[in-house]
């Protein structure tokens, strides 16, 4: 299988990032953390990036997500169709804040670059930004993993009307 393949699938694509919006985040929000605490100036840069890539990774993840949304339907049991309508709603309804963490992280870096003084006020921001979407993230993908695995599921599924009746 190659790569050009696999971005034929794209329920394929969007199982295997979307750990990056979460795990990764996680991970650059605790080096922003670290590198705050150092008052290390290019530590803060280096992890504002960071935060800011693995936040609007959440994008990329969101668009294959889409993307794959019918095949993994028509793949679904009646329940994980249930979990698969109700994933789609959380993540509709709460990927934003993962782009606001990364315009921060991104204003962090610029003007932190301009104005010394504002790197530790965004760099403070992108951390609660990121808190907030990792929880989020947590419930989102909580209920992605409750489509087809029936293991993961504990109680009858949300009721979320389909989409034609929203």
């Amino acid at each position: 299988m190659d790569i050009a393949s696999l971005l034929d699938r794209p329920e394929y694509v969007h199982a295997a990032i979307n750990h990056f919006p979460l795990v990764g985040l996680f991970v650059a929000t605790l080096g922003l953390a670290g590198a705050l605490a150092l008052k290390n100036r290019p530590a803060i840069f280096v992890a504002l990036g960071l935060s800011g890539v693995m936040a609007f990774s959440a994008c990329i993840v969101s668009y294959f997500g889409e993307e794959g949304y019918d095949r993994v339907l028509s793949m679904a049991d009646d329940p994980g169709q249930a979990y698969l309508r109700y994933h789609q709603l959380l993540a509709n309804r709460w990927v934003f804040l993962f782009y606001i963490c990364a315009g921060f992280a991104a204003l962090g870096i610029g003007l932190g670059w301009k104005w010394p003084r504002l790197i530790n006020v965004f760099g403070l921001l992108t951390i609660l930004l990121a808190f907030g979407s990792l929880l989020a993230g947590i419930f989102i993908a909580h209920s992605g993993g409750e489509i087809r695995h029936r293991e993961f599921r504990s109680g009858p599924p949300p009721d979320v009307p389909p989409p034609q009746q929203q």
